[in-house]
């Protein structure tokens, strides 16, 4: 949680520390860190960022992250996965990135975004159009494929339910089949989605563009395993009205399945 005040000086704090350190290419900061999407900030806004090392460096430099700002405030830095790293100061501020070669970065998805240190070639410029590139690719849905995924998660689920694996099949439900519902919602409506959305993750931002049904999935989810099932299965069976490519055989087949019939 960071004043604007805080979150520009630690904004500025890495631009400095990128710029002055050798072997950096640049960084890039990403969602309510950048400038264009600075109206979304607000107190739970975090640092999302691209810190990008000259090719061939990232592999020897990721284990030190010493060149963040403000260290004497950092409590908490983490690795997560090979590329990517957190870190929490003591305020509760959290910065989230990906520390790498640009090359590393080759499958990279990125919407708002501001360059804020780049090297004479370009590099980091260059890794963010491509990056933006396959997010304006991959921000496509495929509703009636996602509703039969849908279907396949609930039953899965609450077999895993059924069988006693709750932990693994809260995951199922509450996880995978509400991910997967909120896409066929957005594919079907797509005119209500509006530009607050995150190109990126559907998931973000859903409650601003559809109230009612982020409203009623959180209600179903908040159930135990097999009754949130039950009625995340209810919510995407109300798509099907006019929708002739709804896989309704399979619906029915689940339903018989688990004994909703």
């Amino acid at each position: 949680m960071a004043s604007p005040e805080r979150f520009a000086s630690l904004s500025a704090g890495l631009a400095d520390a990128v710029g002055r350190h050798a072997d950096f290419a640049g960084i890039v900061l990403l969602g309510s860190a950048s400038d264009e999407a600075s109206d979304r900030r607000d107190e739970w806004s975090d640092h999302d960022f691209f810190a990008i090392t000259r090719e061939g460096r990232g592999r020897a430099l990721r284990p030190d992250v010493s060149w963040l700002p403000d260290q004497d405030r950092l409590v908490l830095t983490a690795r997560e996965g090979e590329l990517g790293f957190v870190a929490v100061y003591d305020d509760g501020h959290v910065l989230e990135f990906a520390f790498s070669d640009a090359s590393e970065l080759a499958g990279a998805l990125a919407g708002a975004a501001t360059v804020a240190v780049d090297d004479e070639q370009g590099t980091v410029a260059r890794l963010l159009a491509e990056s933006r590139e396959r997010a304006a690719t991959a921000d496509a849905f495929e509703p009636v494929n996602d509703a039969r995924l849908v279907l396949v998660k609930l039953l899965i689920g609450v077999g895993r339910a059924r069988r006693g694996e709750v932990l693994n099949a809260g995951d199922f439900v509450r996880g995978w089949a509400v991910r997967l519902l909120v896409r066929v919602i957005r594919g079907r409506q797509a005119s209500q989605s509006t530009s607050a959305r995150d190109t990126i993750d559907p998931m973000r931002r859903f409650e601003r563009d559809f109230p009612e049904w982020a409203g009623r999935i959180a209600q179903a989810s908040a159930q135990p395993v097999e009754e949130a099932a039950r009625d995340l299965f209810g919510l995407v069976r109300e798509l099907e009205d006019g929708w002739p490519e709804f896989p309704t055989r399979a619906a029915d087949a689940v339903a018989a399945r688990l004994g909703w019939a």
